[in-house]
């Protein structure tokens, strides 16, 4: 089923040297484009003295939303080979920063590129990697008597409860690996008394 994403569990480093130069990497989870920034302040904060900072990010189990920064590099030579490991590792949810400690010596625009290539992908080796799966949520009303009738689907079709409220009439918050969830709604459609509120 082509409902799960690769991601990292926590932050990893890494370490680059070529001609004089020093790439400290870093491989940091996030949720959204706006933490991602909010990460990349927060290094370029802590190495101010480095020459440049640059990064890449791709967020969301589709893997559509990503973004890259050369941050003063040429064109092309930072982001772009930062993003194309993220890429090779299949990996999301995440940002892979580079931040360079220039050593006097230029390494031209092939040299740059390895360089941000492999401190990226030097973080991301390091990284514990772990698949994930991709859920979604579901929401079905019914009487009580129906209750031992939607317990059952839940049970066997191996949902989560989410929330539930069992006031005047009851109502479940479930959430499944969304291969399952068509069979799981036809199930619940297919039972008399019960309704998909939203989901």
């Amino acid at each position: 089923m082509d409902d799960t994403y690769k991601t990292i569990t926590a932050t990893s480093e890494g370490l680059y040297k070529e001609k004089m130069s020093k790439f400290l990497s870093f491989a940091v989870p996030c949720r959204s484009a706006q933490e991602a920034l909010d990460i990349v302040k927060l290094y370029r904060n802590e190495y101010c003295d480095a020459r440049h900072c640059c990064w890449a990010y791709m967020i969301g189990p589709e893997r559509k939303e990503f973004r890259s920064n050369d941050d003063g590099e040429p064109s092309g030579t930072a982001g772009k080979p930062i993003l194309g490991q993220i890429n090779s590792f299949e990996l999301t949810n995440l940002v892979v920063i580079v931040v360079r400690y220039f050593g006097g010596i230029k390494l031209g625009t092939s040299g740059l590129i390895e360089a941000y290539r492999t401190a990226a992908q030097e973080a991301l080796s390091a990284a514990q990697i772990e698949e994930r799966l991709i859920e979604e949520e579901l929401q079905v009303a019914f009487e009580y008597p129906l209750m031992g009738d939607v317990m059952r689907i839940v049970k066997e079709e191996g949902a989560t409860v989410l929330a539930q409220d069992f006031q005047l009439s009851c109502c479940l918050h479930l959430s499944l690996r969304r291969g399952q969830m068509p069979h799981m709604r036809q199930r619940f459609e297919n039972l008399y008394g019960a309704t998909i509120v939203n989901g």
